[in-house]
């Protein structure tokens, strides 16, 4: 008969200690060394909940099972008994298992043997992606009993390639699935490398579900308001989470956003993450459609430019179409953009999220709500729309009749329409040259834009 390990991490005081993370930078290697950030746990504001005392060393742990300074020893001693084959990955890795303050935040370097099936699942404009088998998985937590780590065996990842050589922004990819704390973002476990193309290659955690964009073109049946409002609530908790964490999201659209069969969110696209103070902002190619007008001007992005993009995906969401579907997605799109154009907003949304979808694309930067209030609007929101009194159920009952009205003569219940041939995601990367652009004078923009309006006729 199967017996369950005997659990010798002892109960803490609920009294005594509170429910808090602390999280120690890496990034020492690079910069100087950050103080220390206290990630706090809004929902759990007003009760305490304890991991347990570590049963070796008697000091509290700092995750579920997991002593930062027993996990610390541990992971120096096995470090003879890897390497990456590169001495500067090889310390930034170290650096993160010795500063681990949870079973999530550190890395391994994991040799491309170990991994089964691998599979080319798609491409994007920063790498190939695949999807693998891991049978000896990550690190859940330190069995005390048996001395040995418990890891989540048959594990299914996500392989991500970077570059085969040691770039400037390399760590950058990386290191933000550190800094950044939530579970609902998707997580970084290592390192590992091709030996076919010699490429680095992240190694992710694979979670079941869609992208925003795959979700709404694959649905058939009716995605109802209370399950679009849940989605928005947790879009913005995983926004504040990089924003708190002294970061910007840089790319926020619709692809980077997955969502299983139950409606759960996850964030992916951290490898674009950059911190706030980071001049740097106009490397990457971008998709133009949810880029913000000051952004595309080739101005310093900034968390207000994540909220415009939000506003986008909001927009999205409601109208169930792609952001700017009848046109095409290019250099004209952009001037149209900084001239002040925006997605037509569907008769169906509800006001109050008509009304924030307005104020998150504002042309004007201190117009735009900050990511905590639309936290607490949305989480706001999202707690009254079964309530018969609020405004929220009130205006969702008047959308249904909207979207009824429609049923049978458009598509998926509400105005669209015909998409245009070049509006979609693989043709619309924004190269870093292409912001130059949109530096025209207000008469040339005039012109080609009515010399557009008059071909597209």
């Amino acid at each position: 008969m199967c017996r369950m390990p005997k659990n010798l991490w002892k109960i803490l005081d609920y009294e005594k200690y509170e429910d808090y993370i602390t999280f120690s930078s890496i990034d020492s290697i690079f910069e100087q060394e950050i103080d220390e950030r206290i990630v706090y746990i809004e929902d759990l504001k007003k009760r305490k909940q304890a991991y347990g005392i570590c049963g070796e060393c008697n000091e509290p742990g700092t995750g579920e099972y997991w002593c930062q300074s027993c996990n610390a020893k541990r992971f120096k001693d096995n470090l003879k008994n890897w390497t990456s084959g590169n001495e500067i990955i090889d310390e930034f890795m170290q650096q993160s298992q010795l500063n681990a303050v949870h079973h999530t935040k550190y890395f391994e370097w994991i040799p491309f043997e170990n991994f089964r099936n691998v599979t080319h699942t798609s491409s994007d404009g920063y790498g190939n992606f695949y999807s693998a088998e891991w049978p000896n998985g990550c690190i859940n937590s330190w069995n005390i009993e048996n001395q040995k780590y418990e890891r989540s065996t048959n594990c299914k990842v996500a392989l991500k390639s970077l570059y085969s050589d040691i770039r400037a922004d390399f760590f950058n990819k990386i290191k933000s699935h550190l800094q950044i704390h939530s579970f609902d973002i998707i997580q970084c476990f290592g390192l590992t490398q091709d030996p076919g193309t010699r490429d680095y290659m992240m190694v992710l955690e694979y979670r079941d579900g869609k992208s925003l964009r795959n979700y709404l073109d694959s649905s058939d049946y009716n995605i109802s308001y209370e399950l679009k409002i849940f989605i928005l609530f947790q879009i913005t908790k995983c926004l504040l989470d990089i924003h708190n964490a002294g970061k910007f999201h840089k790319n926020f659209h619709s692809e980077y956003i997955l969502i299983n069969k139950d409606g759960y969110v996850s964030i992916s696209g951290l490898g674009m993450c950059q911190p706030v103070n980071d001049e740097q902002s106009f490397k990457e190619h971008k998709i133009i459609s949810y880029l913000a007008p000051e952004v595309l001007h080739g101005h310093e992005y900034s968390k207000a430019a994540d909220i415009y993009s939000f506003g986008i995906i909001m927009n999205e969401l409601f109208s169930e179409e792609i952001p700017y579907n009848d046109i095409s997605h290019d250099n004209y799109l952009t001037i149209k953009i900084c001239k002040g154009n925006r997605p037509i907003i569907s008769e169906d949304t509800p006001k109050l999220f008509a009304n924030l979808i307005i104020r998150c694309w504002d042309a004007e930067v201190k117009n735009r709500p900050t990511t905590k209030e639309l936290y607490d609007i949305l989480k706001k929101l999202n707690y009254e729309k079964y309530f018969y009194e609020s405004e929220i159920c009130s205006q969702i009952e008047e959308c249904d009749k909207i979207k009824e009205k429609f049923k049978n003569k458009f598509n998926k219940y509400r105005l669209s329409y015909i998409s245009h041939l070049r509006a979609r995601y693989s043709d619309i990367f924004l190269s870093p040259e292409s912001k130059s652009d949109v530096d025209l004078s207000e008469l040339e923009i005039n012109e080609i834009c009515q010399d557009y309006a008059d071909f597209i006729e």
